[in-house]
Protein backbone atom coordinates (compact mmCIF):
# COMPACT_ATOMS: atom_id res chain seq x y z
CA UNK A 1 0.00 0.00 0.00
CA UNK A 2 1.35 3.45 -0.94
CA UNK A 3 2.45 5.81 1.78
CA UNK A 4 0.83 8.69 -0.12
CA UNK A 5 -2.47 9.33 -1.82
CA UNK A 6 -2.71 10.90 -5.30
CA UNK A 7 -5.61 13.14 -6.27
CA UNK A 8 -6.48 16.23 -8.29
CA UNK A 9 -5.52 19.70 -7.10
CA UNK A 10 -8.07 21.71 -5.07
CA UNK A 11 -7.99 25.46 -4.44
CA UNK A 12 -7.63 24.66 -0.73
CA UNK A 13 -4.20 23.19 -1.54
CA UNK A 14 -2.83 26.54 -2.73
CA UNK A 15 -1.07 27.68 0.46
CA UNK A 16 0.71 24.34 0.95
CA UNK A 17 1.54 24.17 -2.76
CA UNK A 18 3.22 27.61 -2.74
CA UNK A 19 5.31 26.63 0.31
CA UNK A 20 6.32 23.44 -1.49
CA UNK A 21 7.30 25.33 -4.64
CA UNK A 22 9.22 28.00 -2.72
CA UNK A 23 11.17 25.31 -0.83
CA UNK A 24 12.06 23.55 -4.05
CA UNK A 25 13.23 26.69 -5.86
CA UNK A 26 15.14 28.25 -2.96
CA UNK A 27 18.48 26.80 -4.07
CA UNK A 28 18.53 28.59 -7.42
CA UNK A 29 15.34 30.40 -8.52
CA UNK A 30 17.10 31.83 -11.59
CA UNK A 31 16.97 28.41 -13.28
CA UNK A 32 13.18 28.10 -13.21
CA UNK A 33 11.67 28.08 -16.70
CA UNK A 34 8.06 28.65 -15.68
CA UNK A 35 7.59 31.18 -12.83
CA UNK A 36 5.44 30.25 -9.85
CA UNK A 37 2.76 32.76 -10.93
CA UNK A 38 2.35 30.94 -14.24
CA UNK A 39 2.18 27.54 -12.54
CA UNK A 40 -0.42 28.79 -10.04
CA UNK A 41 -2.50 30.19 -12.89
CA UNK A 42 -2.36 26.87 -14.75
CA UNK A 43 -3.32 24.82 -11.69
CA UNK A 44 -6.22 27.08 -10.74
CA UNK A 45 -7.56 27.30 -14.30
CA UNK A 46 -8.06 23.55 -14.56
CA UNK A 47 -4.90 22.45 -16.36
CA UNK A 48 -3.90 18.84 -15.44
CA UNK A 49 -2.56 18.99 -11.86
CA UNK A 50 -1.95 16.05 -9.51
CA UNK A 51 -0.98 16.31 -5.85
CA UNK A 52 0.33 13.75 -3.38
CA UNK A 53 -0.84 13.95 0.22
CA UNK A 54 0.11 12.11 3.37
CA UNK A 55 -2.66 12.64 5.85
CA UNK A 56 -3.40 16.36 5.56
CA UNK A 57 0.10 17.28 4.35
CA UNK A 58 0.76 18.01 0.69
CA UNK A 59 4.13 16.40 -0.11
CA UNK A 60 4.28 16.45 -3.91
CA UNK A 61 2.73 18.04 -6.96
CA UNK A 62 2.99 17.97 -10.75
CA UNK A 63 1.43 20.56 -13.08
CA UNK A 64 1.08 20.33 -16.86
CA UNK A 65 -0.37 22.38 -19.69
CA UNK A 66 -2.31 20.90 -22.61
CA UNK A 67 -1.51 22.00 -26.17
CA UNK A 68 -3.47 19.73 -28.50
CA UNK A 69 -1.75 16.34 -28.68
CA UNK A 70 1.19 17.66 -26.64
CA UNK A 71 1.44 18.37 -22.93
CA UNK A 72 4.20 20.28 -21.17
CA UNK A 73 5.10 19.50 -17.58
CA UNK A 74 5.47 22.95 -16.04
CA UNK A 75 6.69 21.86 -12.63
CA UNK A 76 7.33 18.81 -10.45
CA UNK A 77 7.76 19.70 -6.77
CA UNK A 78 8.51 17.30 -3.90
CA UNK A 79 8.85 17.82 -0.17
CA UNK A 80 12.45 17.32 0.96
CA UNK A 81 11.67 14.24 3.04
CA UNK A 82 9.92 12.50 0.14
CA UNK A 83 12.55 12.71 -2.54
CA UNK A 84 14.25 9.58 -3.90
CA UNK A 85 11.36 7.44 -2.66
CA UNK A 86 9.50 6.96 -5.96
CA UNK A 87 6.98 9.74 -5.38
CA UNK A 88 8.08 11.76 -8.41
CA UNK A 89 7.69 8.75 -10.72
CA UNK A 90 4.26 8.02 -9.23
CA UNK A 91 3.07 11.57 -9.86
CA UNK A 92 4.30 11.53 -13.47
CA UNK A 93 2.75 8.13 -14.14
CA UNK A 94 -0.64 9.24 -12.82
CA UNK A 95 -0.42 12.51 -14.78
CA UNK A 96 0.33 10.58 -17.98
CA UNK A 97 -2.63 8.26 -17.41
CA UNK A 98 -5.00 11.20 -17.27
CA UNK A 99 -3.36 12.99 -20.17
CA UNK A 100 -3.62 9.93 -22.43
CA UNK A 101 -7.36 9.88 -21.78
CA UNK A 102 -7.42 13.46 -23.09
CA UNK A 103 -5.72 12.41 -26.33
CA UNK A 104 -2.16 13.47 -25.50
CA UNK A 105 0.58 11.57 -27.31
CA UNK A 106 3.63 13.74 -26.81
CA UNK A 107 4.88 14.57 -23.32
CA UNK A 108 7.52 17.23 -22.78
CA UNK A 109 9.33 18.76 -19.81
CA UNK A 110 11.79 21.66 -19.72
CA UNK A 111 13.98 21.60 -16.62
CA UNK A 112 17.32 22.98 -15.52
CA UNK A 113 20.09 20.37 -15.15
CA UNK A 114 19.74 18.61 -11.81
CA UNK A 115 16.36 20.19 -11.04
CA UNK A 116 13.78 18.32 -8.98
CA UNK A 117 12.09 15.76 -11.23
CA UNK A 118 15.04 14.99 -13.50
CA UNK A 119 15.55 11.51 -12.04
CA UNK A 120 11.80 10.79 -11.98
CA UNK A 121 11.50 11.67 -15.67
CA UNK A 122 14.36 9.33 -16.55
CA UNK A 123 12.69 6.53 -14.57
CA UNK A 124 9.50 7.12 -16.57
CA UNK A 125 11.37 6.65 -19.88
CA UNK A 126 11.70 10.33 -20.84
CA UNK A 127 14.83 10.93 -22.87
CA UNK A 128 16.94 14.05 -22.73
CA UNK A 129 17.07 15.79 -26.10
CA UNK A 130 20.41 17.40 -26.86
CA UNK A 131 21.34 19.85 -29.58
CA UNK A 132 18.44 22.23 -28.89
CA UNK A 133 18.80 25.85 -27.82
CA UNK A 134 16.22 27.49 -25.60
CA UNK A 135 15.25 31.03 -26.62
CA UNK A 136 13.19 33.37 -24.46
CA UNK A 137 12.00 36.95 -24.70
CA UNK A 138 10.51 38.73 -21.68
CA UNK A 139 7.96 41.44 -22.35
CA UNK A 140 8.25 44.00 -19.56
CA UNK A 141 4.75 45.39 -19.94
CA UNK A 142 1.33 43.89 -19.47
CA UNK A 143 -1.44 44.83 -21.89
CA UNK A 144 -2.67 47.73 -19.75
CA UNK A 145 0.79 49.24 -19.37
CA UNK A 146 1.49 48.77 -23.08
CA UNK A 147 -1.65 50.70 -24.04
CA UNK A 148 -0.92 53.50 -21.59
CA UNK A 149 2.70 53.69 -22.73
CA UNK A 150 1.54 54.10 -26.33
CA UNK A 151 -0.77 56.93 -25.31
CA UNK A 152 2.15 58.66 -23.58
CA UNK A 153 4.31 58.28 -26.69
CA UNK A 154 6.78 56.05 -24.82
CA UNK A 155 8.41 52.76 -25.69
CA UNK A 156 10.63 50.01 -24.38
CA UNK A 157 14.07 50.64 -25.85
CA UNK A 158 16.26 47.84 -27.21
CA UNK A 159 18.91 46.32 -25.00
CA UNK A 160 22.55 47.26 -25.53
CA UNK A 161 22.27 51.06 -25.81
CA UNK A 162 24.44 51.48 -22.74
CA UNK A 163 27.19 49.30 -24.16
CA UNK A 164 27.11 51.18 -27.47
CA UNK A 165 27.82 54.58 -25.89
CA UNK A 166 31.21 55.45 -27.34
CA UNK A 167 33.74 57.55 -25.44
CA UNK A 168 32.51 59.94 -22.74
CA UNK A 169 34.08 57.63 -20.15
CA UNK A 170 34.08 60.14 -17.29
CA UNK A 171 30.39 61.03 -17.62
CA UNK A 172 29.48 57.39 -18.25
CA UNK A 173 31.35 56.23 -15.17
CA UNK A 174 29.70 58.82 -12.94
CA UNK A 175 26.21 58.06 -14.26
CA UNK A 176 26.76 54.33 -13.82
CA UNK A 177 27.97 54.68 -10.22
CA UNK A 178 25.42 57.22 -9.05
CA UNK A 179 22.32 56.31 -11.07
CA UNK A 180 22.48 52.86 -12.65
CA UNK A 181 24.12 50.64 -10.04
CA UNK A 182 21.83 51.52 -7.09
CA UNK A 183 18.84 50.76 -9.34
CA UNK A 184 20.11 47.45 -10.72
CA UNK A 185 21.50 46.34 -7.33
CA UNK A 186 18.78 47.58 -4.93
CA UNK A 187 19.40 44.90 -2.28
CA UNK A 188 23.11 45.72 -2.07
CA UNK A 189 22.31 49.44 -2.02
CA UNK A 190 19.85 48.94 0.83
CA UNK A 191 22.39 46.90 2.79
CA UNK A 192 24.79 49.84 2.65
CA UNK A 193 22.16 52.50 3.26
CA UNK A 194 22.26 53.87 -0.29
CA UNK A 195 18.93 55.16 -1.58
CA UNK A 196 18.42 54.58 -5.33
CA UNK A 197 17.93 57.91 -7.12
CA UNK A 198 14.46 59.04 -8.16
CA UNK A 199 15.30 62.27 -10.01
CA UNK A 200 18.50 63.66 -11.54
CA UNK A 201 19.57 66.54 -13.77
CA UNK A 202 22.07 66.20 -16.60
CA UNK A 203 23.53 69.48 -17.78
CA UNK A 204 25.96 70.47 -20.48
CA UNK A 205 26.30 72.20 -23.86
CA UNK A 206 23.97 71.14 -26.70
CA UNK A 207 24.86 67.93 -28.52
CA UNK A 208 26.99 66.38 -25.78
CA UNK A 209 24.81 63.28 -25.46
CA UNK A 210 22.38 63.96 -22.61
CA UNK A 211 19.48 62.37 -24.47
CA UNK A 212 21.63 59.39 -25.44
CA UNK A 213 22.58 58.85 -21.80
CA UNK A 214 18.94 58.99 -20.70
CA UNK A 215 17.92 56.40 -23.30
CA UNK A 216 20.92 54.22 -22.43
CA UNK A 217 19.95 54.24 -18.74
CA UNK A 218 16.41 53.13 -19.63
CA UNK A 219 17.82 50.41 -21.85
CA UNK A 220 20.16 49.22 -19.12
CA UNK A 221 17.33 49.09 -16.56
CA UNK A 222 14.85 47.53 -18.98
CA UNK A 223 12.27 50.17 -18.00
CA UNK A 224 9.91 51.92 -20.43
CA UNK A 225 11.16 55.27 -21.69
CA UNK A 226 8.82 58.27 -21.89
CA UNK A 227 10.04 61.61 -23.20
CA UNK A 228 8.03 64.65 -22.24
CA UNK A 229 8.13 67.46 -24.80
CA UNK A 230 7.05 70.73 -23.14
CA UNK A 231 6.77 72.44 -26.52
CA UNK A 232 4.19 69.89 -27.70
CA UNK A 233 1.95 70.23 -24.66
CA UNK A 234 -0.87 72.72 -24.30
CA UNK A 235 0.53 76.24 -24.47
CA UNK A 236 -0.24 78.90 -21.90
CA UNK A 237 0.10 78.93 -18.11
CA UNK A 238 -2.89 76.97 -16.78
CA UNK A 239 -3.17 74.84 -19.94
CA UNK A 240 0.37 73.54 -19.65
CA UNK A 241 0.06 73.06 -15.89
CA UNK A 242 -3.08 70.95 -16.41
CA UNK A 243 -1.33 68.91 -19.11
CA UNK A 244 1.55 68.24 -16.74
CA UNK A 245 -0.85 66.97 -14.06
CA UNK A 246 -2.49 64.62 -16.54
CA UNK A 247 0.83 63.21 -17.76
CA UNK A 248 2.13 62.60 -14.25
CA UNK A 249 -1.17 60.96 -13.25
CA UNK A 250 -0.83 58.56 -16.20
CA UNK A 251 2.82 57.86 -15.33
CA UNK A 252 1.73 56.76 -11.85
CA UNK A 253 -0.18 53.89 -13.45
CA UNK A 254 2.94 52.34 -15.01
CA UNK A 255 4.82 49.67 -13.10
CA UNK A 256 8.16 51.27 -13.94
CA UNK A 257 9.31 54.17 -16.09
CA UNK A 258 12.21 56.45 -16.99
CA UNK A 259 10.75 59.91 -17.61
CA UNK A 260 13.00 62.19 -19.66
CA UNK A 261 12.40 65.93 -19.90
CA UNK A 262 14.79 67.62 -22.33
CA UNK A 263 15.29 71.38 -22.23
CA UNK A 264 13.52 71.40 -18.89
CA UNK A 265 14.08 75.14 -18.64
CA UNK A 266 10.99 75.49 -20.85
CA UNK A 267 8.82 74.52 -17.87
CA UNK A 268 11.16 75.33 -14.98
CA UNK A 269 12.72 78.63 -15.97
CA UNK A 270 13.69 81.17 -13.32
CA UNK A 271 10.55 83.01 -12.25
CA UNK A 272 10.52 86.76 -12.84
CA UNK A 273 8.65 87.62 -9.66
CA UNK A 274 5.94 89.47 -11.59
CA UNK A 275 2.47 88.36 -10.52
CA UNK A 276 1.28 88.16 -14.12
CA UNK A 277 4.12 85.95 -15.31
CA UNK A 278 2.35 82.97 -17.02
CA UNK A 279 5.32 80.76 -16.29
CA UNK A 280 4.72 80.88 -12.54
CA UNK A 281 1.84 78.41 -12.63
CA UNK A 282 3.75 75.92 -14.75
CA UNK A 283 6.89 76.04 -12.62
CA UNK A 284 4.88 75.80 -9.41
CA UNK A 285 3.00 72.79 -10.75
CA UNK A 286 6.20 70.97 -11.68
CA UNK A 287 7.69 71.72 -8.27
CA UNK A 288 4.65 70.04 -6.68
CA UNK A 289 4.67 67.06 -9.03
CA UNK A 290 8.30 66.04 -8.46
CA UNK A 291 7.89 65.04 -4.76
CA UNK A 292 4.80 62.98 -5.66
CA UNK A 293 6.72 61.28 -8.47
CA UNK A 294 9.49 60.37 -6.03
CA UNK A 295 7.08 58.47 -3.79
CA UNK A 296 6.75 55.60 -6.28
CA UNK A 297 9.23 52.74 -6.66
CA UNK A 298 10.82 51.88 -10.00
CA UNK A 299 10.64 55.49 -11.17
CA UNK A 300 13.41 57.68 -12.46
CA UNK A 301 13.09 61.23 -13.76
CA UNK A 302 15.98 62.55 -15.85
CA UNK A 303 15.87 66.23 -16.70
CA UNK A 304 18.32 67.75 -19.17
CA UNK A 305 19.31 71.36 -19.66
CA UNK A 306 21.97 73.24 -21.59
CA UNK A 307 22.40 75.76 -18.80
CA UNK A 308 21.61 75.41 -15.10
CA UNK A 309 21.60 79.17 -14.61
CA UNK A 310 18.36 79.40 -16.58
CA UNK A 311 16.49 77.18 -14.09
CA UNK A 312 14.45 78.43 -11.17
CA UNK A 313 16.42 78.41 -7.90
CA UNK A 314 13.73 76.37 -6.11
CA UNK A 315 14.02 73.70 -8.81
CA UNK A 316 17.67 73.10 -7.91
CA UNK A 317 17.29 72.85 -4.14
CA UNK A 318 18.30 69.55 -2.48
CA UNK A 319 15.36 67.20 -1.94
CA UNK A 320 13.98 67.36 -5.44
CA UNK A 321 16.96 66.01 -7.35
CA UNK A 322 19.40 63.45 -6.01
CA UNK A 323 22.21 64.41 -8.37
CA UNK A 324 23.09 67.22 -10.74
CA UNK A 325 25.64 65.73 -13.14
CA UNK A 326 27.66 67.29 -15.96
CA UNK A 327 27.79 65.85 -19.48
CA UNK A 328 30.54 67.87 -21.08
CA UNK A 329 32.22 67.87 -24.47
CA UNK A 330 34.32 64.81 -25.35
CA UNK A 331 38.01 64.93 -24.52
CA UNK A 332 40.67 63.61 -26.91
CA UNK A 333 40.21 59.95 -25.93
CA UNK A 334 36.44 60.25 -26.17
CA UNK A 335 36.63 61.91 -29.61
CA UNK A 336 38.81 59.06 -30.84
CA UNK A 337 36.31 56.47 -29.59
CA UNK A 338 33.42 58.35 -31.21
CA UNK A 339 35.27 58.67 -34.52
CA UNK A 340 36.01 54.94 -34.44
CA UNK A 341 32.35 54.17 -33.96
CA UNK A 342 31.15 56.26 -36.89
CA UNK A 343 34.04 55.52 -39.26
CA UNK A 344 33.50 51.77 -38.92
CA UNK A 345 35.69 50.01 -41.53
CA UNK A 346 36.97 53.35 -42.91
CA UNK A 347 39.09 53.72 -39.76
CA UNK A 348 41.75 51.60 -41.52
CA UNK A 349 42.20 54.13 -44.32
CA UNK A 350 42.43 57.40 -42.38
CA UNK A 351 44.84 59.17 -40.07
CA UNK A 352 42.64 59.05 -36.99
CA UNK A 353 44.91 61.35 -34.98
CA UNK A 354 44.47 64.19 -37.45
CA UNK A 355 40.68 63.86 -37.31
CA UNK A 356 40.74 63.89 -33.51
CA UNK A 357 42.91 67.02 -33.43
CA UNK A 358 40.83 68.81 -36.07
CA UNK A 359 37.57 68.19 -34.21
CA UNK A 360 38.65 69.61 -30.84
CA UNK A 361 35.48 71.72 -30.44
CA UNK A 362 33.11 69.04 -31.70
CA UNK A 363 30.35 67.35 -29.74
CA UNK A 364 29.47 63.69 -30.39
CA UNK A 365 26.63 64.91 -32.61
CA UNK A 366 29.08 67.07 -34.60
CA UNK A 367 31.43 64.13 -35.09
CA UNK A 368 28.57 61.93 -36.30
CA UNK A 369 27.53 64.60 -38.81
CA UNK A 370 31.11 65.08 -40.09
CA UNK A 371 31.62 61.32 -40.42
CA UNK A 372 28.47 60.97 -42.51
CA UNK A 373 29.45 64.00 -44.59
CA UNK A 374 32.92 62.63 -45.27
CA UNK A 375 31.52 59.24 -46.29
CA UNK A 376 29.00 60.96 -48.59
CA UNK A 377 31.84 62.92 -50.24
CA UNK A 378 33.77 59.71 -50.97
CA UNK A 379 30.61 57.99 -52.21
CA UNK A 380 29.80 60.76 -54.68
CA UNK A 381 33.37 60.72 -56.01
CA UNK A 382 33.18 56.98 -56.57
CA UNK A 383 29.83 57.22 -58.37
CA UNK A 384 31.19 59.85 -60.76
CA UNK A 385 34.74 58.55 -61.31
CA UNK A 386 34.66 54.84 -60.40
CA UNK A 387 38.22 54.90 -59.07
CA UNK A 388 37.69 52.39 -56.28
CA UNK A 389 39.38 54.79 -53.85
CA UNK A 390 38.06 54.39 -50.28
CA UNK A 391 37.15 57.32 -48.09
CA UNK A 392 40.36 58.91 -46.84
CA UNK A 393 41.67 61.42 -44.35
CA UNK A 394 41.14 64.37 -46.68
CA UNK A 395 37.47 63.48 -47.15
CA UNK A 396 36.86 63.70 -43.43
CA UNK A 397 39.09 66.74 -42.87
CA UNK A 398 37.10 68.56 -45.56
CA UNK A 399 33.87 67.50 -43.83
CA UNK A 400 35.21 68.78 -40.51
CA UNK A 401 36.12 72.11 -42.07
CA UNK A 402 32.61 72.42 -43.50
CA UNK A 403 30.94 71.63 -40.15
CA UNK A 404 30.20 74.46 -37.76
CA UNK A 405 30.99 73.27 -34.20
CA UNK A 406 28.15 73.35 -31.72
CA UNK A 407 30.53 74.34 -28.94
CA UNK A 408 31.68 77.89 -28.40
CA UNK A 409 34.12 79.35 -25.92
CA UNK A 410 31.24 81.18 -24.24
CA UNK A 411 29.26 77.93 -23.87
CA UNK A 412 32.27 76.15 -22.38
CA UNK A 413 32.87 79.00 -19.93
CA UNK A 414 29.23 78.91 -18.82
CA UNK A 415 29.41 75.10 -18.47
CA UNK A 416 32.43 75.25 -16.17
CA UNK A 417 30.82 78.01 -14.11
CA UNK A 418 27.71 75.81 -13.69
CA UNK A 419 29.94 72.99 -12.47
CA UNK A 420 31.49 75.26 -9.85
CA UNK A 421 28.13 76.54 -8.61
CA UNK A 422 25.72 73.64 -8.88
CA UNK A 423 27.47 70.28 -9.26
CA UNK A 424 25.91 67.65 -7.00
CA UNK A 425 27.49 64.20 -7.25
Amino acid sequence: MSLWRLREFHDDDLDQAIRLWDHGRAADPSTEVFPVSEVVSAARSGEPTIVAVVGEELVGMVVARLEGERAWILLLALSGGWRNRGLGSALITELERRLRAAGVRRFGALLAPGATGTTALEHCDYRQVSGLVYFEKLEHLDATDAGLLTELGGRVLPHGLWERLAGMHEAKGTIERRIVLPLVEPEVADRYGVSPPKAVILFGPPGTGKTSFAKAVASRLGWPFVELFPSRMAAGGDGLAASLREVFADLAELESVVLFIDEVEEIAAARSGAAVDPGHGVTNELLKLIPAFREYDNRLMICATNSLRTLDAAFLRPGRFDYILPVGPPDEAAREAIWRRYLDSAVRTVDLGRLVDASAMFTPADIEFAARKGAQRAFEREVSARTGTPAGTDDYLTAIADTRPTLTEAALTAFHEDIERHLRT
